[in-house]
């Protein structure tokens, strides 16, 4: 995680002193398996009130203490897998109490096992299958642990090899539809209009700030959409529409996860990795129940 102020934010004297304080608390508190303070505790050891500071500091960081906390602290884990510590000296380096905590929820935090991660995601494996539906080709690809990527093209080699760029590092890249049926057809069912949404479990790795909004896309009901402005400013960070643009764009699970429900702020559509067309498509199928042929 770079400087944590967003220097278009242009905080006072003040709110900046006040962040770099926390920001430094928080850091030593991740490095320290007594655990991170509560947000009323590093208040009081900051000297104001839990409002003011979690005001300030979403403001100008755009995530709250205890995520950023978080961050810093899966940060340090994924840095010592990645310069070959074990997995327990690199849990106990992070600050984690025992190596048993990280794999606890390791699905939440590296969208795979630490051990897997520390080899690239050596080891994994990831089931895909294909079908035809209303937007084109269809690929839905998961791990054990869930869904990790879903992705729409005009053919299935092109399908077949972004879902290979995507994970380089995967041990195994198999095609199994028996084991992806489950997931494809709640895709399909809701691309037909027989569902209003997807409800799947999901494997994918985010920085705190891409949850947040990857949880804010999820909220936006079916047949609405936002600007990426408003959608900053629903989570409280008015100035980092750019930075929900870009959490927008990184969704490996198109769909699954509604990104296509942000539009640019003049009414148009924006982008869409998957085509323009398609977001036009998703939209009209969300407002009329059916998804028409992208055109």
């Amino acid at each position: 995680m770079s400087d944590p102020i967003r220097q278009n934010d242009r905080p006072s004297e003040g709110q900046l002193e006040l962040v770099r304080r926390a920001c430094a608390c928080l850091d030593a508190a991740a490095a320290n398996e007594t655990g991170i303070p509560t947000l009323a505790e590093l208040a009081s050891e900051l000297g104001v009130s839990p409002w003011h500071l979690q005001r300030v500091f979403r403001r100008h960081v755009g995530v709250s203490p205890r995520d950023y906390a978080d961050a810093r602290r899966e940060a340090r884990l994924r840095d010592g897998l990645r310069a070959g510590e074990s997995v327990a000296s690199a849990s106990y380096g992070a600050g984690y109490g025992s190596s048993s905590r990280v794999y606890e929820d390791a699905a939440r935090r590296l969208g795979m096992t630490p051990a897997s991660y520390a080899k690239g995601g050596a080891g994994a494996r990831i089931a895909y299958a294909t079908a035809e539906s209303p937007l084109g080709r269809l690929l839905v690809a998961a791990t054990e642990r869930g869904v990790c990527f879903v992705a729409v093209r005009d053919d299935e080699a092109t399908l077949v090899a972004t879902l290979e760029a995507e994970f380089p590092s995967a041990d195994q890249i198999v095609r199994d539809e028996e084991a992806i049926l489950p997931a494809i057809e709640a895709v399909l069912d809701y691309l037909h209009g027989h569902s209003p949404h997807i409800d799947l479990p999901l494997d994918v790795r985010a920085t705190a700030f891409q949850r947040r909004v990857w949880q804010g896309l999820l909220a936006i009901p079916p047949g609405e959409t936002r600007s990426y402005g408003e959608l900053a400013e629903d989570l409280g960070v008015p100035r980092a529409s750019r930075a929900v643009g870009g959490a927008c764009a990184n969704n490996p699970v198109a769909l699954v996860i509604p990104c296509h429900r942000v539009t640019r702020a003049d009414g148009g559509l924006g982008g869409y990795r998957w085509g323009v067309a398609a977001k036009k498509a998703l939209l009209k199928r969300e407002a009329t129940g059916q998804v028409s042929e992208p055109s």
